[in-house]
């Protein structure tokens, strides 16, 4: 069947009212035929308020639309789905509304200001962004306890080969990464100790030194940071990476939650490895701390794991255990929420991925500072 040719033409009713009249098939194989005469249409010809009377419009298609939507633009007339419409067509105010809807706004001029005024504006939107991230993580961390509080209602649906797969990837393979960084944590602190103390004559002591740190604080905030910079961004590269292929909104079609099949397995994961992790860290930075004062010191292992046992109280093993569970909260939801909003390209893959990374460090530092002033309110 032959395209009927595009047309259309300015009248004026009974009330003075402007109207513009569309006839035949406005489709990307004829409105070539009349792009030309809606683009000379000036607004003493079309009023802003005019009417679109669709009545005698065939065969219509986004081309269309677009010039349609232009020119309806470019006369500073209502377009979109607020657009005045007389008679009736079954796509037009559709596809309308899609092309306007999908309008690219070129940017405004940049006005140089002050530099003062530019950095007090620059500022302003930070701390404004600050607020409405920090307001969606707590956000998001309700919804994830929520679900959670509803898994432990209903244990059946609870992914357990998700979540063992989570623990061996997150857990077991980080294994010797922490242990390796932490043992020459150990040896770095023991020297520093041997040296500092050294001047006072006190160098034995650099035996409690290691032990209270590395019990304390180096063994959790360092396995922390290694989940965040390892775990986390694998978290977020990989929702993120569902998100772009639209599998999450296949989930939901397909009445799962995402929340129970991508974020809770990877919370419960965490949860159980952390303080796994974060156990063999001590342990290895205390080893490191033992090699060094065996070889430096001549202390020998049977009498630095006695000093331990007699000069660093067992609470100082728990005081770094509690830490556990709450990095580890944060690290899974921070990775799992910024994967949730990656947008459809790769782009924002990156830019989400490194904003996990550094939202989790930071809180974990945050945090461990939170948890020292108590700790010292405490008398821990």
């Amino acid at each position: 069947m032959a395209e009927s040719q595009a047309r259309f033409d300015i009248t004026t009713d009974l009330s003075g009212q402007r109207i513009m009249v569309l006839e035949g098939d406005w489709t990307a194989f004829t409105v070539g035929g009349v792009d030309k005469a809606l683009r000379e249409l000036h607004t003493h010809e079309a009023s802003s308020d005019i009417f679109l009377d669709v009545s005698q419009l065939e065969e219509l298609d986004t081309a269309g639309a677009y010039v349609i939507d232009r020119t309806l633009r470019e006369i500073g007339a209502v377009s979109g789905e607020n657009v005045k419409l007389l008679g009736e067509h079954q796509s037009i105010l559709s596809l309308l509304t899609t092309v306007s809807n999908a309008q690219f706004e070129a940017p405004h001029k940049y006005v140089s200001k002050h530099p003062i005024l530019d950095l007090l504006e620059r500022v302003g939107h930070g701390v404004v962004d600050a607020f409405k991230e920090g307001w969606g993580i707590l956000e998001f961390i309700g919804e994830a306890f929520a679900t959670i509080f509803h898994l432990c209602l209903h244990p059946s649906k609870i992914r357990w080969t998700s979540v063992v797969a989570i623990m061996e990837e997150a857990g077991l393979n980080a294994l010797p990464i922490v242990s390796m960084l932490s043992f020459f944590i150990g040896i770095v602190v023991a020297f520093l100790g041997v040296n500092l103390l050294q001047s006072f004559g006190a160098q034995v002591f650099t035996v409690e030194m290691v032990g209270f740190l590395m019990l304390r604080e180096f063994g959790l905030v360092l396995t922390a940071i290694l989940l965040a910079g390892r775990t986390d961004s694998a978290f977020t590269a990989e929702i993120g990476a569902m998100k772009m292929r639209e599998e999450i909104d296949a989930m939901r079609v397909m009445g799962l939650n995402p929340m129970e099949v991508l974020v809770a397995p990877r919370l419960i994961a965490l949860w159980v490895m952390t303080p796994f992790l974060s156990f063999f860290a001590m342990i290895s930075g205390l080893i490191g701390g033992l090699l060094v004062m065996w070889g430096v010191m001549d202390i020998s292992p049977a009498m630095f794991i006695q000093r331990i046992n007699d000069t660093v109280p067992g609470q100082n093993f728990w005081v770094g255990m509690a830490k556990a569970p709450v990095f580890a909260t944060v690290i899974a939801l921070v990775g799992c929420r910024q994967g949730l909003l990656v947008s459809g390209d790769v782009q924002s893959l990156g830019n989400r991925t490194t904003s996990s990374v550094v939202q989790a460090i930071f809180l974990v530092i945050v945090l461990d500072a939170i948890f020292a002033m108590l700790y010292m309110e405490m008398g821990l």
